[in-house]
């Protein structure tokens, strides 16, 4: 599994000060337990995302459960998105200073109690909403420490043979148990009497999945490469320089607004599918044929992308044949052929984006390393959150009235979101346009460029001043300089 690793650190001199750097050259090593922890990231994400969706996707059924219209059970989703907001400042510090282990628990130590309270919200008479409305956003509060997790654990256990993988498994399991929720729901709730069973059978499932959560290692005996190794850049520091970076601007933009447009139209594909007389479970087919074939479409693309680093070029792809299928989906449900087209553009939708996914992440942690890799991530799944509560908002409050044709369409909506996301779409294809470095330096690193080259480009200063208080300068370059 890897030899010995060398115990003598390498040493970076400025002139007047030393700084030790990770030690040079083979030895790092991986372990068979990273895998225990990667398969409890994805089973949390399943069951975090299909509690997402728990109501979404018996919509009418819900509605007519607990006595209150179908734009109060769009509120679910809507509160559950905001909750992940609210939460991801908590969420990039608990990464930062404890690393994957206490995300993942306290990811399930939330989700054991907003789906037990939903169940008692549920399973009183006639249900009781706002019980229901907390729980899920005591489950809201818990997704984004799993969601953001898996590029911060790829980092920590996988080399960069393995890390974009890693990343696709653990972050498409979130949309995967969407995908679930879209199908199996509509059969567990057919009638309104049916919804306290249906919470509860996800409750019973949220609680097996997360017990494992409190035995799984924290960190590897030894890092697994290079740029593991690295001490990673100071958490206040990166956030700012990041946020003055125009790469990862021209990242955060289209992932906020395509993960925002997933997130609304998931949430309410039933609604747009029900006026042109489709039913709960036609919607819920089309839900799971948007994701099954995505993350079939991601499990091809990642091990590629792992072996041959084409992040860019995939990007440049993919990104026009996103916006592409929203322009269709415009057209689909009102098609004279029937459901057909709307699986067909569910299909390519689903392909696109889950294909596009774990190579933007990925591409994000090489592009900005050595920033921690949980502070672009979390950032970037906080914009898609934040932006899908108001797409929903904005696509329910465009759905047309009760004397429209047919009543209650939301073609508006579906209109809304193609030019939205046509108006995204050149960010992406704009990156490395600009004559600026977009060189991926922790994959440098782990390829076995020197530390001395990696470190001469990255350091150029650092400054330690007094015995008790240390304070450090670091500037990385012409495009990481830290105030």
């Amino acid at each position: 599994m890897g030899s010995k690793r060398s115990e003598i650190p390498h040493a970076v001199h400025d002139g007047t000060t030393t700084t030790e750097l990770p030690p040079s050259g083979p030895g790092y090593k991986v372990y068979k337990r990273r895998f225990w922890g990667l398969a409890q990231l994805v089973l949390l994400n399943i069951v975090v995302s299909w509690d997402w969706l728990t109501f979404s996707a018996v919509s009418t059924t819900a509605a007519e459960y607990y006595d209150v219209s179908e734009s109060a059970i769009n509120w679910l989703s809507t509160g559950y998105l905001f909750a992940f907001c609210v939460a991801s400042p908590v969420v990039i510090f608990t990464l930062n200073k404890g690393g994957p282990k206490p995300a993942i628990i306290v990811t399930s130590t939330l989700l054991l109690l907003g789906n037990w309270i939903r169940y008692a919200g549920a399973k009183a008479q006639g249900g009781i909403f706002g019980v229901t409305m907390f729980g899920q956003i005591l489950i809201g509060l818990a997704q984004p420490f799993c969601l953001s997790a898996p590029t911060r654990y790829s980092d920590l256990w996988f080399t960069d043979r393995g890390r974009t993988s890693a990343t696709a498994v653990a972050t498409l399991a979130n949309p995967l148990g969407a995908a679930l929720g879209q199908l199996i729901n509509s059969f567990w709730a057919e009638e309104p009497h049916q919804v306290p069973d249906m919470v509860l059978y996800l409750a019973i499932m949220a609680t097996v999945a997360s017990l494992p959560s409190f035995f799984i290692p924290a960190k590897p005996p030894t890092p697994p490469s290079a740029s593991s190794a690295t001490t990673k850049t100071p958490l206040l520091p990166a956030v700012s320089q990041m946020l003055k970076t125009l790469e990862f601007w021209l990242i955060l933009i289209p992932f906020g607004v395509y993960v925002g447009f997933f997130n609304s139209v998931s949430s309410l594909l039933n609604q747009i599918l029900s006026p042109h007389g489709f039913s709960e479970t036609d919607a819920g087919i089309a839900g799971g044929i948007l994701i099954v074939v995505g993350l079939i479409s991601s499990a091809i693309l990642s091990p590629l992308t792992d072996k041959y680093k084409h992040y860019l070029g995939t990007i440049r792809i993919l990104v026009p044949i996103v916006s592409i299928s929203y322009i269709a989906l415009i057209f689909a449900p009102s098609s004279p052929a029937g459901i057909p087209p709307t699986y067909v553009i569910m299909a390519i939708l689903g392909a696109s984006s889950f294909g596009l996914l774990p190579v933007v992440l990925e591409y994000l942690v090489e592009i900005t390393y050595p920033f921690s890799p949980e502070i672009g991530s979390t950032i970037c799944w906080t914009a898609g959150q934040l932006l899908g509560a108001v797409f929903i908002l904005v696509q329910d409050a465009l759905k047309t009235n009760s004397r429209a044709s047919p009543p209650l369409n939301m073609r508006n909506a579906l209109i809304f979101s193609a030019v939205v996301a046509c108006v995204a779409a050149p960010f992406p294809l704009c990156i490395g346009l600009f004559g600026r470095d977009v060189r991926r330096r922790r994959l440098d690193l782990d390829r076995g460029v020197s530390l001395d080259e990696v470190q001469e480009e990255r350091i150029e200063n650092v400054e330690i001043a007094g015995t008790g208080t240390e304070s450090r300068r670091l500037r990385f370059g012409s495009r990481f300089k830290l105030p």
